[in-house]
């Protein structure tokens, strides 16, 4: 109620009512008046919005996703209600100053004193201009503080400015800030844990649990370093037992450890080892050797380090996965299927060597080729091909290969200038038939991409039984091409007798998939079950230690 309409009022009972009921009337008036100010919510304004998220240097960032926010509300409060502040505030700063947990710092989000402002807040009685201030200036607070917080632990420390010097080109999480924070209010509802606080992943909070689980090693004293020249064959006994006994109960159940003598390399305790060489890509030998010993002495502040940094890697990627997709990992050298969230396929794979990186990038699978040909890549065909070729014309016929123009029709090998090879200015592809000696071998996997990576069949398969399978040069072949295929193309028409007819005519066939497929290539190089047992993967590219500098110097 303003002045002038009190004013107008007045006026009216001066005239019209005796005195002692205009007194009475004018106090209803005023006190109506008193109770809806007092009742009235405080609102913000863009102007207010920007001036706060800019006060301070680490909310400068989230001034979009703020003004959003108030923007869709009409630039009234989120944190308060009737002047009482919602309960998902302190459970919200609760989260952050529990930040540590997830590898992040604290001291980045807790950079306002909300006890001092809260408390000032309730010693204030009368005052109600300063209390609706004091209302907008924590509510402003609260919500940059959630979207400093937020635009870390959903979307990555790093992401999106220095994501591309990281070594990833998988599409980019574009989760929507503004509305995780209206789910938290309880304004929205979605699908996403954005309300409980949660990780958008599952292998996420495992790799949390496994953060929790070496933290407490570390500080119980961590492990025991084994000698390094030491070696353990079953039958033996040694004091480097009990050791190995306590590094491997970070792994694995004690009690299964603690059978037979003290010093004995007992065949329990063998195959202890072997299934930890197994399940961290060590050649599993069940034996207790040098490249064993190596990776059991990486010191655990190293881990928790790995650990982190690919906690940040989930934070990568897209806060949901399509229903089906498929899903390569490069340091663990396999390959995953999932349907509705369930593993449908798992196998072995190669990737490309450190020189021929295979790209880390995510896509969508439109063909399945049969009997493909194999277009000898440029490199390949300057420094490998084209030498023999130019000493030896009949070479490229003793390896089933041969020589086609721009229009697909065959050329004789010895009417080209294979100096030229290999750069942009031969008129002409190089390609193995289809067959036994073809490269890709019966199958390949296509998702159009500017790299030419692709998955593939290959006629190499002795290589799947090493434990380290980077021998490519960038594309990723498959330990089971056909059980990819028929599962690719089951609701093609294709079955499995089908597909071999067609690869028995060794004529290439292209088939388009129903539904195109979603491919991931990450660069994972830890992962934990539910119980955060973590498994460790080789860093087989550097690609961790680029990380690890750039995330630490920003902690």
């Amino acid at each position: 109620m303003t002045y002038q309409t009190v004013r107008l009022s007045f006026n009216s009972l001066v005239k019209q009512t005796p005195f002692f009921i205009m007194a009475t009337a004018i106090i209803f008036l005023f006190s109506q008046c008193s109770k809806r100010k007092s009742g009235e919510q405080p609102v913000l304004d863009s102007a207010y919005v920007t001036q706060y998220m800019n006060s301070k240097p680490v909310f400068k960032d989230d001034l979009y996703w703020a003004m959003q926010f108030y923007k869709e509300r009409e630039y009234k409060l989120g944190w308060f209600k009737d002047h009482e502040l919602v309960p998902q505030a302190e459970q919200m700063l609760g989260v952050v100053k529990r930040a540590g947990e997830e590898g992040l710092d604290p001291a980045n989000y807790n950079v306002v004193d909300f006890d001092a402002l809260l408390k000032e807040l309730k010693g204030i009685k009368r005052d109600l201009e300063k209390r609706d201030e004091l209302e907008k200036e924590i509510d402003a607070a609260l919500s940059a503080t959630y979207l400093n917080w937020a635009s870390d632990y959903y979307r990555g420390l790093l992401e999106p400015r220095e994501q591309s010097k990281a070594d990833w080109d998988v599409k980019r999480n574009r989760m929507k800030l503004h509305i995780a924070l209206q789910s938290v209010l309880g304004e929205r509802e979605s699908n996403l844990p954005y309300a409980q606080f949660k990780p958008m992943h599952p292998e996420y909070a495992n790799l949390k649990k496994a953060l929790a689980n070496y933290r407490k090693i570390k500080a119980e004293g961590g492990w025991p370093k084994i000698p390094a020249g030491a070696s353990l064959k079953p039958g033996q006994s040694s004091p480097v037992v009990p050791l190995l006994k306590k590094r491997l109960a970070a792994f694995i159940a004690p009690d299964s450890l603690n059978k037979g003598q003290d010093n004995a390399f007992t065949p329990e305790l063998s195959a202890a080892l072997k299934k930890f060489q197994e399940e961290n890509g060590l050649t599993a030998t069940g034996t207790l050797n040098k490249p064993t010993v190596a990776f059991m002495n990486i010191p655990v502040d190293d881990r928790i380090r790995q650990v982190i940094i690919n906690m940040e890697r989930w934070r990568w990627i897209p806060q949901s996965f399509e229903p089906n997709y498929l899903i390569v990992n490069i340091p663990e050298f396999r390959l995953r299927v999932y349907e509705k969230g369930k593993e449908e396929i798992n196998m072995k794979v190669i990737v490309g060597k450190e020189l021929n990186s295979t790209p880390i990038f995510s896509d969508l699978m439109e063909h399945v080729v049969l009997s493909p040909y194999w277009n000898i890549p440029p490199g390949i065909l300057k420094n490998e091909i084209a030498p023999k070729v130019a000493s030896n014309p009949g070479y490229l016929e003793s390896m089933d290969m041969e020589v086609i123009d721009k229009s697909g029709n065959p050329v004789d090998p010895s009417s080209v200038d294979w100096s030229a090879a290999g750069t942009g200015s031969f008129p002409y592809t190089v390609r193995r038939k289809p067959g036994p000696k073809n490269d890709l071998g019966d199958v390949k996997f296509i998702f159009p991409n500017s790299m030419n990576i692709y998955l593939h069949d290959t006629p190499s398969t002795e290589l799947f039984s090493m434990s380290k399978r980077d021998f490519s040069h960038g594309c990723v072949r498959v330990e089971r091409p056909i059980d990819l295929a028929v599962y690719l193309l089951r609701d093609s028409g294709w079955d499995k007798s089908k597909i071999m007819d067609q690869v028995q005519t060794r004529k290439e066939k292209y088939v388009p998939l129903k539904k195109k497929m979603p491919v991931y290539l990450v660069y994972l190089t830890a992962s934990a079950d539910p119980n955060g047992k973590v498994r460790f993967y080789d860093d087989v590219y550097g690609h961790d230690q680029k990380l690890k500098s750039m995330y630490f110097s920003k902690l």
